[in-house]
């Protein structure tokens, strides 16, 4: 997949964000997009979005919707109230840059190829949680079986998906700790060749840039950046829906879409194209995989200032994914992580470009 890079020089454009963070929300028109180069023809793209308010969080309307027959959420669950009793407006003070899609394979092959970089799940006694190729349903009624468990010697190498691995697959079987390696690197690297803004640095986005970004500039409390209706959601995303699993005649049980997405697993980043992509131009920020961000964990809801929790952290990821019911796909679906090192074939990250946040290794 390639994208049509911004028309002025890199330099200028980190120069002109860095007016931007300086000055308001606005970025100027020329700012846009920022296309950074991984080395080894390797790019990733970055899209511009200004400071602003948002309201964080779902309705009773909403979680409701979520646990009902079209959301397919399972009902009587402490999962909702992750999100906040209600909506609570949330302001991004500084305008930031956000990856287009989330980070891929062969973005990621490129880090690795170029520090030896080994990831959580590679490490010794690491694993991956990663779909059981024997599963053959749930048997709720007798006994309860489930499609993921852990695998050592599975990584973002091979998510043991049943099929060749492609390099526009969004990188999954990463963990917090990985991903934040992953910016660390960038930031160093931009750093050392003079094209890092001063005062900026690659990292994981916030929370709240998160939702934010998700929500694609809209101040409303919708389920999904297009809006409340799941069926204007069809064409562009990827969660459970009418395809079949690799080499079998049945598709993901549960609630599900009522359409073909094209893809059981994972689908290519920004497969859906403009219609894929929310209001300020971000492709696959519902559905498609979990995407970890910096925060820790806090279950009665998210903040507007980055939370690190001083024990036993749980990064917060967001968003649902290609296995998903439509009801675990919404901007604020939230859900913590075991711990930094957790590594699944669900999750992957998405790059940011912004203000330094700190934060605990």
């Amino acid at each position: 997949m390639t994208h049509t890079p911004s028309s002025i020089p890199i330099g200028l454009a980190g120069l002109l964000f860095c007016a931007a963070l300086t000055t308001g929300p606005s970025l100027t028109a020329a700012d846009k997009t920022r296309l950074v180069d991984l080395g080894g023809g390797g790019t990733i793209e970055l899209v511009g979005i200004p400071a602003g308010e948002f309201m964080m969080g779902s309705t009773p309307a909403e979680k409701a919707w979520a646990t009902g027959i079209e959301g397919g959420a399972q009902p009587g669950t402490s999962r909702e109230s992750f999100e906040g009793e209600r909506p609570r407006l949330m302001r991004v003070k500084d305008a930031f840059w956000m990856g287009r899609t989330e980070v891929s394979v062969g973005q990621f092959r490129r880090f690795v190829e170029a520090t030896g970089y080994v990831s959580d799940a590679e490490k010794p006694g690491g694993h991956a949680q990663c779909f059981n190729p024997e599963w053959d349903g749930y048997h709720i009624a007798t006994t309860m079986v489930h499609p993921w468990k852990p695998m050592p010697g599975k990584s973002w190498r091979d998510p043991n998906f049943g099929f060749p691995l492609r390099d526009n697959y969004p990188v999954v079987c990463v963990s917090w700790n990985d991903g934040r390696a992953f910016a660390e690197w960038l930031t160093k690297k931009e750093r050392a060749a003079g094209r890092l803004p001063e005062g900026l640095e690659y990292r994981l986005p916030t929370e709240a840039e998160w939702e934010y970004a998700c929500r694609g500039g809209s101040k409303e409390s919708l389920y999904f950046w297009w809006g409340n209706e799941l069926s204007d959601g069809e064409g562009r995303l990827n969660i459970s829906a009418i395809d079949f699993l690799p080499g079998r005649n049945r598709v993901w049980p549960l609630a599900h879409a009522p359409w073909s997405d094209g893809f059981a697993f994972v689908s290519p980043v920004d497969h859906y194209g403009e219609k894929g992509r929310n209001g300020f131009g971000l492709a696959d920020m519902c559905g498609g995989v979990w995407e970890i961000v910096l925060d820790h964990f806090d279950p009665k809801g998210g903040h507007e200032e980055t939370l690190f929790a001083d024990a036993n952290p749980r990064p917060v990821c967001r968003g649902g994914n290609y296995f998903d019911v439509p009801g675990n796909a919404r901007c604020a679906v939230r859900l913590g992580l075991h711990g930094p090192a957790y590594s699944d074939s669900r999750d992957g990250f998405r790059l940011c470009l912004g203000t330094p946040r700190g934060g605990k290794p």
